[in-house]
């Protein structure tokens, strides 16, 4: 059978910040220009915002870049930041830093607490009032190049398949979709790009990309209990000190506070799970008095990219660009991405609308990287470069080293410190110490498959598992045998579970695809990176109610 197919002038694959922005930027230039520019924008989840989670507090700067009057078109930017707090934990009590000694990166003046499902559904709204088509439920699975070895498009997930992978009766084969630019916007760990950046060796030159997993839920909590516009950070317990990690609370607005922890996946002890950090984090009395007597209402978890400018890879290739999260673009020290997302889809949409009106496609919009170096985001971005490798030492030297880098160097210090991968830095089982979590109690703390109950997960169970092992024999002769199966405690959603096959009293990897968040963190952290992430049928995961 031979594919549909439709033809655009720019294609963009993810309905996040940095492709709504891009979509909704190219849009502004050809009506401001007159002149016709189709864009399609494709995005996996059910719906635009399905598949967003951040903490967030979110820096208004490139919102206000794209649409000056964001605040009069009911942009749901609704709780200013009023106070900031950043604590340093110990296991019973906490200490406050004076805001007057924190970097500036540290500091929330003039920023907006919000639920980013909510902004990228609003982004979603104005980018088809502009004429962009979207459709929602559409996975790209695949990339087309044509016969220069340039991007051409991607080809969308086919519908109905077996778990053979054969055709069943509900067949439906995807669509090709072609144009002279396509922008790969999936966030990150996308995998379209890092198969871009294997075909293109976009990463030559470049550290590798080093990641956190992040875990959060949203409170209902009591008037009492609820403080408007407050955002606390925290660092230390209950992570040891040579690990990093950190916690927040983001009081929004309706007595709703967002909770969440996280993770930096170079950690080194295989029995540690993020997940029960996460759940021991708010046990603590400094994090507990916000959420006693309230009610979780979502939960849900993400992997973010941290590793600062020098993981960055080249962001184009002969017929598109890699933009926000998947290229890396998250300011890891300010905890923020999603300005820098917004800003990046509108470089690339500026560089791609150029090339259009030249005539050109399908060519490599250098403009784009020379326009990122000259603007505002480079300059934020550098100034905090060497945050993770400094927090790479521990909490209470990586913390001295990045005070002294912003608050006696602004940031201009004449180095800069590099990451490696995160995949190679597990130890041995047998030698790390054991992690004994507490169990649940059900009021603060909670087990993994309620929580996943909650982020609305589903996948279709008659389909080709999206958790694909490069070699089947790997989970057991090398994770379970070295490192105690770690997957199946850094993956949040219990997808991973080893149990033992009766008939031949072996031990055997189970995948329950069927809980996966889509984190991606498995991809991230596999020891032998034998995991590979691919997409499900387009519409599955979980459907985030404006996380």
């Amino acid at each position: 059978m031979e594919r549909e197919f439709m033809v655009f002038d720019v294609l963009i694959v993810g309905g996040g910040p940095a492709g709504l922005a891009a979509a909704i930027r190219v849009k502004q230039l050809a009506a401001k220009n007159n002149h016709d520019v189709s864009v399609c924008l494709i995005e996996k989840g059910g719906e635009i915002g399905a598949h967003i989670l951040s903490g967030a507090v979110m820096d208004p700067r490139a919102l206000t870049e794209l649409f000056p009057d964001w605040k009069e078109r009911g942009a749901p930017l609704d709780t200013a930041v009023t106070a900031d707090r950043v604590v340093f934990l110990s296991e019973s009590g906490g200490t406050t830093i004076p805001n007057n000694l924190l970097p500036e990166c540290f500091i929330n003046h003039g920023n907006y607490i919000v639920r980013l499902g909510n902004v990228a559904r609003w982004l979603g709204e104005q980018a088809e009032a502009l004429g962009v088509e979207i459709y929602p439920g559409f996975a790209a699975n695949e990339i087309l190049y044509d016969e220069s070895g340039a991007v051409k498009g991607v080809v969308t997930g086919d519908m109905g398949l077996t778990r053979a992978g054969k055709p069943g009766p509900n067949h439906q084969l995807g669509m090709e979709l072609h144009a002279k630019y396509t922008l790969f916007a999936e966030g990150c760990r996308g995998h379209l790009g890092k198969r871009l950046e294997a075909r293109y060796n976009l990463r030559d030159g470049v550290d590798p990309q080093t990641y956190g997993i992040g875990i959060k839920e949203l409170w209902e909590v009591p008037v009492e209990n609820h403080h408007p516009g407050l955002v606390v950070h925290t660092a230390g317990w209950p992570m040891d000190s040579s690990t990093y990690g950190g916690g927040f609370v983001y009081h929004l607005e309706d007595n709703l506070v967002s909770v969440g922890y996280v993770v930096g996946l170079n950690y080194t002890n295989p029995h540690l799970s993020p997940f029960e950090e996460f759940q021991r984090y708010k046990t603590h009395p400094e994090i507990r008095t916000y959420l006693e007597g309230g009610k979780r209402l979502a939960y849900g978890a993400r992997a973010i990219t941290a590793g600062g400018l020098q993981s960055q890879p080249r962001l184009v290739f002969p017929g598109g660009a890699l933009i926000g999260d998947d290229a890396g673009f998250l300011n890891a020290a300010r905890i923020k991405g999603s300005h820098a997302a917004i800003k990046s889809g509108m470089l690339a949409a500026e560089a791609t609308f150029d090339a259009l009106v030249a005539g050109r496609q399908r060519d490599t919009l250098t403009s784009f990287p020379v326009a990122f170096r000259e603007s505002w985001l480079y300059a934020e971005l550098h100034k905090t470069r060497n945050f993770k490798p400094y927090m790479k030492r521990g909490l209470w030297l990586g913390s001295l080293l990045f005070g002294i880098d912003q608050k006696l160097f602004g940031g201009k210090a004449p180095w800069t410190l590099h990451n490696s991968a995160d995949h190679d830095k597990l130890k041995p089982a047998a030698d790390c110490p054991k992690i004994d979590y507490p169990k649940p109690d059900g009021k603060i703390s909670f087990d993994r498959l309620s929580s996943v109950f909650l982020s609305n997960t589903n996948h279709e169970e008659e389909q080709p598992c999206h958790l694909t092992l490069k070699d089947q024999a790997v989970p057991i002769t090398v994770n379970l045998a070295i490192y105690d199966a770690p997957e199946q405690r850094y993956c949040p959603a219990g997808v991973y579970e080893i149990v033992r096959d009766e008939e031949a009293n072996a031990p055997r990897l189970q995948i329950n695809a069927q809980n996966c968040v889509h984190c991606k963190t498995c991809d991230i952290k596999d020891p032998t990176q034998n995991i590979d992430w691919v997409t499900p049928q387009g519409g599955e995961g979980p459907i985030y109610q404006g996380l």
